[in-house]
């Protein structure tokens, strides 16, 4: 049996903090100055017997030297520290250095090895090296000791993964039947990944996706089609749908190491420990308890929700999310926002290349994946946030470490924004096509002085340091933005009085999204408002060959009673709408007694109008209200008082593309009837405006792609809260005369298209 550890990918305890291009720049410059006959970024490999097994470790050394005629390894490191604080170096970089030199020394049957450790102060360029001379012996007593050490985890690895393979082939299909339609998804789901293509499926709601995608999954990772696989969401109702598949699978005998990632701000013991690395004592020895608490939990946990490595990070001491992540490497399937595999900011980075190449991508309720790609691959700026740090930071004198640097940086951002403002016009408005190469010479240096501040203790003051610290984050995410810009890519300005925000806004996340797909085994997009087909494939970067799979919905026509009532809700029109709308929920009420009613509006404003409406009439029903902001806590009652067979039938306000439009399963008599107010058209602006624009100089439907498609995916959605099961039964009113134009028209589901026409009253 073999197991490979990388050297090259040990996480440090001393973090050094340059960014990962101005590190890759130092590397480059310290290689510069090596001789012809030294070598650069050298790949090594060895194999070293433990027990039963044997262990692969590569790496690849920074520089092969000779140094006074003596070979030696140097491993060079970028850090805005200070250089006076390393001591003689730290451990975790001696050992990364110490294995290179072993791996050398036994291909080459070296007697003895000399270690370099390079540091590189990112600001100032200053250099401090540290060597050391190592016998072959003590490199392999070094090698021998490293390995022992990983060989409980390793042993704890091959009996676990012998255990899963066998549960995972003696598996049955967790339910009694298929639903229709759900065999052939799973069918599809399998095949994609034997084969290492891609799938878009559109998939009606009811039919079971989860299972669906999941099932199949599982099966070809225990038949060694994969290794592993992430099941990635847009919200935490999804995320819960998951843990319940796998929990189903569990019962029927599968053994598989399941975790379920939580965003920091969620799940941070921050009312029990200050956040904050020099206080936090969950943070403080993280590393040096990490490894036990990983061990311990992947010992005796299949199924890691939010409540369970919360209760393992108490137990060890170790920061919950962090202590998470740690984890999510070592899991056969992982659960999580879209943003850790997408998101540039956030991403799993650690994750190495042959690991992506054996692992699949599911991308559940893939239609949000575009708003929130172009989100995620988009940046912006505003004055306020480098005027506050200008003050502040201009106050301290030379009292604190780089404070007139950081002033003269952020006054330098805050002037240039303030020309920008300026060059507005009226509109207060700028729009270009290339990149701010001007802001991005400005935020570079800014980012240098600034890290240097935060490594060597900041300000002082804790509100000043979140000051620098959210300033230094914005500009970092802005230049990393900045190097992915492109024809794709348009920057724009608006200045509103004093304020200027600058944005980096992607237009056509596509290519983005694709090149972060292309180097995992497959990736599965799913959902049931896929529509059109052609639109998804293009706007979620599906490469040519991919498959494309449409299911039918199993439900019968008689479950479903669908009303179109031909009002025109155009913003003109409201006022004069409000009446018959209200009168039309009127006599749903009287027609569906002891029923939950859910009304979908495009926003709050004309919800509440509606509201007021029709509240001077109430009658028999019980009138709720969806209210902005809810809580999580909240939104969990608001979903829970869904209750079959009320007193009075209730009836729902809520707004379309919002939390309870999608993701959210009401089965049987917990919803009886849907009413979807509007085509769900995005509100005309600048940033739909200038999408519509660059769709239509590139040769597609600029209106549809910004407008009419996302708007129509709201509508479907919201209905598709309705007919969850083959036993649901209710009524959808669709209210805009909209519905009987097209493309609105085709874009509505075949089942929805044979509508009853009401009369406004």
């Amino acid at each position: 049996m073999e197991y490979v550890y990388r050297s090259g990918s040990i996480r440090p305890g001393f973090r050094t903090n340059a960014s990962m291009q101005e590190g890759t720049r130092i590397h480059q410059r310290v290689q510069k100055d090596y001789t012809e006959e030294d070598l650069k970024e050298v790949v090594l490999e060895v194999e070293l017997q433990h027990g039963d097994l044997t262990y692969v470790v590569e790496g690849r050394c920074d520089g092969l030297i000779r140094l006074d005629g003596q070979l030696t390894v140097d491993e060079i490191k970028s850090t805005a520290g200070n250089l006076d604080d390393l001591g003689d170096g730290a451990p975790v970089h001696w050992a990364q250095a110490m294995m290179y030199a072993y791996m050398y020394a036994v291909q080459h049957d070296e007697p003895r090895m000399q270690v370099q450790l390079t540091y590189v102060h990112t600001v100032n360029n200053e250099e401090r090296r540290f060597r050391r001379m190592l016998e072959r012996q003590e490199l392999e007593q070094f090698a021998a000791e490293l390995v022992a050490g990983y060989a409980p985890y390793a042993e704890m690895i091959v009996a676990y993964e012998e255990k899963r393979d066998i549960s995972v082939r003696e598996l049955p299909f967790p339910f009694r039947k298929y639903r229709e339609g759900q065999r052939k998804l799973a069918g599809a789901v399998y095949k994609t990944i034997r084969e290492g293509q891609g799938l878009m499926a559109k998939a009606p709601t009811g039919i079971g996706k989860t299972m669906s995608v999941l099932f199949p999954t599982v099966k070809a990772i225990g038949e060694g089609e994969a290794k592993r696989l992430f099941y990635l969401t847009a919200r935490t109702t999804t995320r819960v749908a998951a843990e319940e598949a796998f929990a189903r699978m569990q019962a029927e005998g599968l053994k598989m190491h399941v975790i379920s990632l939580t965003a920091k701000d969620k799940i941070c013991f921050k009312e029990e420990e200050a956040c904050d690395t020099g206080q936090c004592g969950m943070c403080e020895g993280y590393y040096d308890r990490i490894n036990g608490a990983v061990l311990d939990m992947l010992e005796h946990e299949t199924l890691m929700t939010r409540p369970v490595i919360e209760q393992y990070a108490r137990k060890h001491r170790v920061c919950p999310f962090e202590f998470s992540l740690d984890a999510a490497y070592a899991a056969d399937a992982v659960i999580c926002d879209y943003n850790y595999i997408f998101d540039p900011r956030i991403s799993l980075k650690r994750m190495l290349e042959e690991q992506k190449r054996k692992t699949v991508l599911l991308v559940d309720e893939a239609h949000n994946l575009v708003d929130r790609g172009r989100m995620m691959f988009s940046a912006e700026l505003e004055k306020a946030v480098f005027l506050d740090v200008k003050r502040e930071f201009q106050t301290l004198g030379s009292s604190v470490t780089a404070a007139k640097a950081i002033a003269d940086r952020t006054g330098a951002i805050d002037k240039y924004l303030i020309t920008l403002r300026k060059n507005g016009g009226e509109e207060g408005k700028l729009l270009q096509q290339e990149a701010p190469e001007e802001l991005i010479e400005l935020l570079e240096p800014f980012v240098m002085v600034a890290e240097q501040c935060l490594v060597e203790g900041g300000s002082g003051n804790a509100e000043t340091d979140e000051l620098l610290l959210a300033a230094y984050f914005t500009a970092q995410n802005f230049l990393r933005i900045a190097k992915l810009y492109d024809e794709r890519f348009i920057t724009y300005a608006e200045c509103v009085r004093s304020e200027v925000r600058v944005k980096l806004f992607c237009l056509d996340p596509s290519v983005l999204l694709r090149q972060t797909a292309k180097g995992f085994r497959s990736t599965i997009h799913f959902s049931a408002t896929l529509s059109p087909l052609g639109y998804y494939r293009d706007m979620l970067g599906a490469e040519e060959e991919d498959y494309t799979l449409r299911i039918a919905s199993p439900f019968q026509r008689e479950q479903l009673d669908v009303r179109l009532l031909p009002l025109s809700i155009r913003y003109r029109d409201r006022e004069r709408s409000r009446q018959p709308i209200a009168n039309m929920l009127r006599q749903l009420v009287a027609e569906w007694p002891h029923s939950n009613l859910l009304v979908f509006f495009p926003s709050y404003p004309y919800m509440r109008e509606v509201h007021g409406t029709y509240m001077e009439q109430p009658g028999e029903a019980e009138v709720v209200m969806q209210e902005q902001g809810m809580s999580e806590e909240e939104r969990e009652a608001f979903l829970n008082a869904f209750q079959p067979h009320p007193e009075r039938t209730r009836l729902v306000f809520a707004v379309m593309g919002g939390v309870f439009s999608e993701g959210v399963d009401l089965p049987g008599d917990r919803l009886n009837g849907v009413v979807v107010v509007g085509a769900g058209l995005p509100q005309i602006g600048l940033e739909n405006n200038v999408l519509r624009d660059y769709y239509s100089r590139t040769g597609r439907n600029g209106f549809n792609y910004a407008y009419v498609f996302p708007g129509m995916n709201k509508v479907l959605q919201a209905g598709g809260r309705l007919i969850r099961t083959e036993e649901d039964k209710g009524v959808l009113v669709l209210v805009d005369d909209r519905f009987t134009e097209e493309p609105y028209r085709s874009l509505l589901p075949e089942e929805w298209q044979d509508y009853t026409r009401i009369s406004p009253q």
